[in-house]
């Protein structure tokens, strides 16, 4: 056993090695902070590249051969070894990766390969973390004081982390990126009914969107441009509204991408039905933004109590508690001597 630090506690923690994790914890995050600064990517470059490969992909699928299809689709040797591991056990199955591709393109990810990885990683993460975990709580004994509940708890936590670990990454993506959509999908609808009544068409309005919105809404503007991809080289315009759909996680964008359809089919007029869609997602933002200020007091009462009121309590009665044990200190020693 390791001798235990001595100096100053607080609540039985030690002051000084607080202190010393605290600012490691505030120089990693400087550092941190400064190459984030230092080290901005251009979104664009990133789009570029993938709108080229899905133009490409498109079009050496309408007029290409079969050979040259075949050298158009990415291969990777590190998930072709992974499918045949999984392929080997019967661990795949086409249902749970359809369900992992539509994640992944929801999250941004257009490799569908890297479905085989997410299995691959559900497989192999509960093994590594339940090892590790086996290893520092049972043969390290890294924590002695622990009972053998708590031991069983916390190998069972590292191994259900291991397993859900991926699901919760990719939902976080997912998340993140539907929010960004969110954000600019008004605006977007703006400027589509303003391209089509300008006599734009809707692919050409669709690639002006994006461009106008690439900066602001590098998301937003991602998925129009491969919209109006497949709307030029797809033989039905449907499916193309139908792949948005399929790779947003939000249910407005299904309703334009029904509205377009229904145009499309019907021949209605696109202005207007865009125009009253453009006010219900503006209405249902602005509706967003005052449930989440109706929400801030009961979110600040915990922090209010726990960190600003001890230390207003200790910046006002602080002098005077001071006083009054310099006072009583004072009085101790003195006094008449016998």
């Amino acid at each position: 056993m390791f001798d235990q630090p001595t100096g100053p506690t607080i609540l039985g923690f030690n002051v000084i090695l607080i202190g010393t994790f605290l600012a490691f914890i505030a120089a990693g995050a400087m550092v941190l902070a400064i190459y984030a600064a230092i080290t901005v990517k251009d979104p664009m470059a990133k789009r570029v590249k993938t709108l080229t490969a899905r133009r490409d992909h498109l079009k050496a699928g309408i007029v290409g051969t079969s050979r040259k299809r075949q050298s158009l689709i990415r291969k990777n040797d590190t998930t072709d070894k992974m499918g045949e591991f999984l392929g080997a056990f019967k661990m795949l199955q086409d249902s749970q990766l359809r369900e992992i591709e539509q994640k992944l393109a929801q999250a941004g990810i257009r490799n569908k390969e890297w479905a085989v990885a997410v299995v691959f990683a559900r497989l192999v993460a509960p093994i590594v973390l339940g090892a590790l975990a086996a290893a520092v709580i049972y043969w390290i004994d890294y924590f002695p004081e622990w009972s053998s509940f708590k031991r069983f708890m916390g190998f069972a936590a590292a191994v259900g982390l291991g397993y859900k670990g991926p699901d919760i990454f990719i939902k976080n993506m997912i998340t993140k990126r539907t929010d960004a959509v969110r954000k600019g999908l008004p605006d977007a609808l703006d400027l589509l009914v303003i391209c089509a009544e300008a006599g734009l068409t809707v692919d050409a309005a669709f690639e002006r969107v994006s461009r106008e919105l690439g900066r602001a809404y590098p998301e937003l503007g991602e998925e129009f441009s491969l919209t109006s991809i497949e709307l030029s080289f797809l033989t039905e315009r449907r499916m193309a509204f139908e792949n948005l759909a399929y790779r947003v996680a939000l249910d407005a964008v299904k309703g334009v991408v029904t509205t377009m359809i229904q145009t499309e089919r019907y021949g209605t007029p696109l202005a207007s039905a865009l125009r009253v869609l453009s006010a219900e997602f503006r209405n249902d933002r602005m509706m967003r933004a005052e449930e989440k200020a109706a929400r801030l007091p009961a979110i600040m009462t915990v922090p209010l109590i726990l960190f600003i009121l001890p230390v207003l309590f200790v910046v006002i009665l602080g002098p005077a508690a001071c006083s009054i044990a310099d006072a009583f200190h004072g009085d101790g020693p003195s006094g008449p001597s016998g």
